[in-house]
């Protein structure tokens, strides 16, 4: 029998509010693993295994991949590593982010071009929106 302290897959799943899969694949992935197994061998989680998720969660909310995420545990779990290292992960992230703002404008401003040239009116033949996109010629 498991102690009062170790939680199933599936009380876990719920305490993290995530689908018990997702937990399978995160243990598949080494983000979290069980503390030991019971006797039937079913896999038993320590409340250390919610507090990961917790972290995970939090983590990829800003962003972070699972791989980021993976290296910023170890990070954590290496006595002898140095803040830099983490600074350095999250640099990368926000590199990243900026370069997907930075993609993400210049579709904005080209769509925003298109739609100041439309006037919203008058045959699609017309249309400048299509006509920029290369539309094909119609079917007769």
């Amino acid at each position: 029998m498991h102690s009062s302290h170790d939680l199933t897959i599936g009380q876990l799943a719920r305490s993290a509010a995530l689908a018990p899969e997702t937990l399978r694949h995160y243990e598949r992935l080494g983000l979290i693993q069980p503390s030991r197994r019971s006797d039937s061998n079913y896999r038993l989680y320590d409340h250390a295994a919610l507090r990961r998720l917790r972290f995970i969660r939090r983590a990829q909310a800003l962003g972070f991949s699972l791989p980021e995420i993976r290296q910023l545990l170890g990070l954590h779990a290496d006595a002898a590593a140095d803040m830099a290292q983490v600074r350095a992960v999250a640099a990368q992230r926000m590199a990243e982010i900026d370069q997907r703002l930075a993609d993400l404008r210049r579709l904005r401003d080209g769509l925003q071009q298109l739609l100041q040239a439309c006037p919203g009116h008058g045959p699609v033949s017309d249309c400048p929106i299509l006509a920029a996109l290369g539309a094909p010629e119609a079917a007769p």
